[in-house]
């Protein structure tokens, strides 16, 4: 446990960093947004593709690790949505708790961790995890949240939904990078030299670039409905790999390390682009605030416990 707490340690200290970064005001509210952008969009991507484009589609399509993940997100986020159901809550409200508790930080943090902690085998169960989390709990709260806001006036559910969610995954640069790098590794060629440079060297920026970014964003979040951010940190960090374990060590049996890498992902703290959904459709986007800062910062002790747990 010691071990692996000061091994991840340093991702959490370029996270705490830009967090000072952002509440000195050094990087502004909209250095972070520019920053994360050009992450998002160019070394996250060239890493995802970089990495993709070394394995083979057998290799990430794992049809047992998938419907393992799959059915035990899916039970946190059923159990979430009915509590969030008990307290009276209507159906876009209830979708974004759900949200908070299934989707983690994979891309940001995730990935880079997993790589380091445990060695270029983790990636691609990582892009198994990062390609059902975009895939389908990504489309579903944009779903949800159009099906909900239809109620009493006739459904929203229809070809215009589902046309946004379709382009909204034809333009996720994750999505697209791991595409083209299983396409590219589809093709047997080989990277030429300076490409693989470019990528490398692009692709280097991500790691310190994605924690510094979550970092400065979590200086404008605040801890406000702690009751509720509470509970939904809790389900994030620990109900949710909980929940991953049952599935791919007992109910669903996937192999040992892509079962252990599946577990240890299920543990990381709540995405961030969890609270931009939220606050583009204007449903609880500040719970959806605290529920990041909370779980990131609690998240420093019980991702390492985790990790010890399934090493």
């Amino acid at each position: 446990m010691a071990e692996i707490f000061f091994r991840t340690l340093p991702f959490f200290a370029i996270i705490g960093l830009g967090y000072w970064a952002g509440r000195s005001r050094f990087f502004t509210e909209e250095a972070t947004a520019y920053l994360t952008r050009f992450v998002f969009y160019f070394p996250l991507s060239a890493m995802i593709f970089g990495f993709a484009a070394n394995l083979s589609f057998a290799e990430v399509f794992d049809p047992t690790l998938i419907l393992g993940y799959l059915a035990g997100t899916l039970a946190v986020y059923l159990l979430v949505t009915a509590v969030a159901m008990a307290r009276g809550l209507d159906v876009p409200t209830a979708a974004v708790e759900a949200q908070c508790a299934a989707i983690g930080n994979v891309g940001f943090l995730g990935l880079p961790m997993m790589a380091i902690l445990f060695g270029p085998a983790s990636v691609a169960p990582m892009m198994v995890v990062l390609s059902v989390d975009l895939v389908v709990f990504s489309s579903l709260i944009v779903i949800l949240i159009n099906a909900g806001r239809g109620q009493g006036q006739g459904s929203n559910l229809g070809p215009a939904t589902l046309k946004l969610v379709g382009l909204g995954l034809l333009k996720n640069p994750m999505i697209l990078s791991i595409v083209a790098g299983l396409a590219w590794s589809a093709s047997a060629l080989p990277i030429p030299e300076p490409a693989n440079d470019f990528l490398t060297i692009l692709g280097g920026a991500a790691t310190p670039g994605a924690l510094f970014a979550i970092g400065a964003s979590l200086a404008s979040k605040s801890a406000e409905r702690v009751h509720i951010s509470g509970w939904l940190s809790f389900a994030k960090l620990v109900l949710h790999p909980a929940c991953v374990a049952v599935a791919v060590l007992w109910l669903i049996p996937a192999a040992p390390f892509s079962a252990a890498v599946a577990i240890a992902a299920a543990s990381l703290p709540v995405a961030g682009n969890v609270y931009m959904l939220a606050q583009h459709y204007g449903v609880a986007p500040h719970r959806a605030s605290a529920a990041i800062f909370i779980s990131t910062v609690v998240s420093i002790v019980t991702v390492p416990a985790v990790i010890a747990w399934v090493s």
